[in-house]
Formats: structure tokens, sequence, C-alpha cells
């Protein structure tokens, strides 16, 4: 047994067995040429006297003049540098050595096949083991380069600051990295406060169609042209829907042989007031052509009261699910309300004369339909949050009807009833909008109403 053996080691060697032969290091000099021919900038230095000692492939690049011819020069007279420029270009990079820092500088230099290039030079002194000045380095970049690269910069940290319109990094796992001022206003919170949040704990709705774009944008590339994307932020004073135009960009690192996607730049604009103006325009445009031919079929009607329902089935159409009109009739006891016309309650249909006689409707003291014959106005109303289709039961409306809207009937300065405009869970609740369109509505109805009842008394004689 060998003696490393018998003191109990473990991995001894045996004599039979060779060492592993330790990694081999790589000389400096092959290091330093690898290191400066790998930078993206051009480099060359030059020692105490001015002499080139270092020369990279982007300077090679550049200037077009290999290491072997520019190694060993004194300074760039009369191959780089127009002799006129000689003197000035020497002194002001050998005059580094002697100040503190880097100094900037542009120098106008020649190209192997005669042709001029202006470049940026960052010089820096070189010191020795002594401490005393022993040469310069030099990195130098063709100027319309470095302005390209300070143009993207500025770019970049303007988006970032000043930027009129929303802009967001998202990482690939969607969520925010970097955010401007615009969009940390927009999203409802601080700039810090928002990097690295779900986008689900933002926006309480929309959030599945925008992740939807930013998770495509990153598997295909950059859309050809922006999105109108709705969605509701959670805010501290409530909930707000908006609109917002949006533009999507693929972020892909520059360092990296085959693009690695970064995330991706997205860029947008709230534009709710505008969307809103178009749709209340394009509302508008569509509820002027409907009381358009409302009004041509309904002088085609020979019956006064079919002109009224007529009118009635093409205000429904976009505006509400349901329409109801209850007109006042002389009774024993005063005059009531009675049903004259309705939709189907069970199902969507056109507005019919109710037939079986003039049964007043047993409405309750604080029915819109009664309170808006007593004001003469429009009321609005709405089922409270739970209240299930009794609510609409109870006042003898459709069960499904959480909206109403009505609208009185008056016609020669008299009021002769009033039309109910409903809507169910699906719609929102009615606005002043609406009530404008509806008080049209009720105008022509009104109208036929009046007129019915002009020929019914001329017919029984009672004259006008």
């Amino acid at each position: 047994m060998s003696a490393s053996r018998s003191t109990g080691t473990t991995d001894a060697i045996g004599p039979d067995e060779d060492p592993e032969p330790a990694p081999a290091a790589i000389p400096g000099s092959r290091l330093l040429a690898a290191l400066l021919d790998g930078m993206d900038a051009a480099l060359c230095a030059f020692d105490a006297q001015g002499t080139i000692t270092h020369w990279n492939r982007e300077a090679e690049r550049i200037l077009g003049w290999s290491a072997a011819e520019a190694v060993g020069r004194r300074g760039f007279a009369g191959w780089a540098v127009r002799s006129a420029d000689a003197g000035d270009v020497q002194g002001r990079l050998l005059a580094v050595m002697d100040a503190p820092g880097r100094q900037v500088h542009e120098f106008a230099l020649l190209r192997k096949d005669g042709g001029r290039v202006l470049v940026r030079t960052q010089s820096s002194g070189v010191r020795g083991a002594d401490g005393k000045p022993a040469g310069v380095y030099c990195a130098f970049s063709e100027v319309h380069a470095q302005i390209d690269l300070e143009r993207s910069i500025a770019l970049s940290e303007a988006l970032f600051e000043d930027a009129s319109w929303g802009v967001v990094l998202v990482d690939v796992d969607l969520r925010p990295t970097v955010v401007n001022a615009y969009a940390a206003r927009a999203l409802g919170g601080g700039r810090t406060r928002l990097l690295g949040r779900p986008l689900g704990e933002l926006v309480v709705q929309g959030v599945e169609d925008l992740e939807a774009a930013l998770q495509h944008v990153l598997a295909e590339g950059s859309p050809t042209a922006p999105a109108e994307l709705w969605v509701t932020l959670r805010t501290a004073e409530g909930d707000r829907r908006r609109c917002w135009r949006s533009g999507f960009l693929r972020l892909a690192s520059p360092l990296a042989e085959e693009p690695v996607p970064l995330g991706v730049g997205w860029l947008f604009r709230d534009v709710t007031t505008a969307k809103l103006a178009e749709q209340d325009a394009a509302r508008l445009r569509f509820r002027a052509n409907q009381l358009h031919r409302a009004a041509r079929q309904a002088a085609e009607c020979e019956d006064p009261m079919e002109a009224a329902t007529t009118s009635l089935d093409f205000a429904l159409a976009g505006f509400a699910d349901h329409v109801v009109v209850d007109l006042l009739e002389d009774l024993a006891g005063g005059e009531r309300l009675v049903r004259a016309a309705a939709t189907p309650s069970d199902a969507p249909g056109p507005c019919l004369a109710v037939s079986g006689g003039p049964f007043p409707v047993r409405y309750g003291p604080e029915h819109p339909a009664l309170q808006a014959v007593e004001r003469a106005g429009t009321v609005r109303a709405a089922a409270p949050a739970g209240a299930g289709q009794d609510w609409a039961v109870e006042r003898q409306w459709p069960g499904g009807a959480v909206h109403a809207l009505c609208a009185v009937l008056r016609s020669r300065g008299r009021t002769l009833g009033v039309v109910t405009f409903l809507r169910t869970a699906s719609r929102s609740a009615f606005e002043r909008t609406d009530a404008t369109y509806a008080e049209s509505v009720a105008a022509r109805v009104a109208s036929a109403v009046d007129l019915a009842r002009l020929a019914a008394r001329a017919g029984r004689g009672d004259g006008l």
C-alpha cells in the first residue's frame, strides 16, 4: 500500500495515474487583442511620444487602415489626417496625458481611399506604474453614428418624461417595467407604484383584450395599425370607462444573434371624449333617420292610432325594448289613465292597440307615469339593485324592465296621456339625450292620438 493511502487519504493519485492538467492561461496579449477587436467602438492608443501602439478592427473598418499599417506610426500626420490639421490633432490628443478625466473632440480624419470622415473622440491619459504619463488611449466613432445614438437616447428620455401620450414598457410576463407620467395619470397611480403589478389589478374590464394584444405582439410582431381598446379602470373615485388608441412595438435585444423578445412597448392616447362624441353623432344621425322614416310611414296610415303605433315601432329600434301607451280617459270619478297600446310583454314585437275595454290601470300614487302627467314633463326611473322582476311587475310593466322613461303626450295645450319606454338589464339607463329623443317621439304620437280623438268625435257628431 502506498504511503498516501496509509494516511487515509481517499483522493490520492496512484503511481500509474496522471493528474488532470490545469487549464492553460490565455496569454495577456491575446486576451487584450480579443477585447480590443470585439469592441463596438474604434480604439487606438499612443505612447508618450505619440506613436500608435494599438489599433482595433472597428478603427480599421471606419478608416480602412489595417493594424499592421497603423501601429508604429507617429501620430496621424501624412496618412490619417491632412497635413494642415496634423499639428492641432496631435497636440490636442497628447495634451490629454496631463489633464484629468476624459476629453471629447471632433476631428476630420482621412480614410485610406482618400475620403474624409468626421469622428468624435473620447480620449484619456494612461499612467505608468510610477504614476507618470505613459500615453493616451482614444476611442472614436463616426459622428453621424454617435448622433444617431444620442438621438435615440434623447428620444427615449423624452418619451418617458414629457410625451403627450402614454408610454409603457411591458415585460414578457405582461407586467409594466417602465411607465411615463402620462401613462401613470391614465392608469391612476404613481409611476413607481404601477411597476411589476399585473394589469388585472389596474383594469377592471377589458384587461383580456389588452393582454391578448400584448401576447399577439410578442408572438407575431408589431401590428400595422393602431387599435382602440375600451377599458374600465379601478380608481379611488370609482370605476372609469376609457377608450385608448394604442400602438404596440415588439422589443428585441440588439445584442443577441437571434431576436430575443424583451417585452412590448405600448403607446396610447386617451380618446374617450372623441369616441363618445362620434358615438353621440352617429346616434343622433340614426335617430333623425328613424324619425324621418316614421313620419313618412305614418303619413300613409289611414287610422291615426295606427300612425301612432307605427311611429313607436320606429322609435324602439336601438332605443328601448318595450313601450307602453296610457291615455287619459273620462271615467266615473274623473280622468284616469287607460292602457291604449303596448308591445308584447313576453317577447319583442310591434306596438299594438290594446283591446278589452277602457279599464283604468292600477298605478300607485308614486308611479312614474302619474308623475309625468302631473309635471307635464319627462320622468326617468330605474330599479334599485337586487330588486329583480318585482319592481317592474308592481308598476304593471314587462317583468324584465329595469329602466323606464315616461314622456307626457301633449297636443293643443292639453295632456292626452303618457308613453313609457322600457329597457331591460342588458341596456344602460336612460340619459338626458334619450329624454330629448323620447319627447320628439311623444310629440308625434300625441298629434296622432289627438287626430284619432277628433275623428272619433266627428263620427259621433260631437263636433270639434
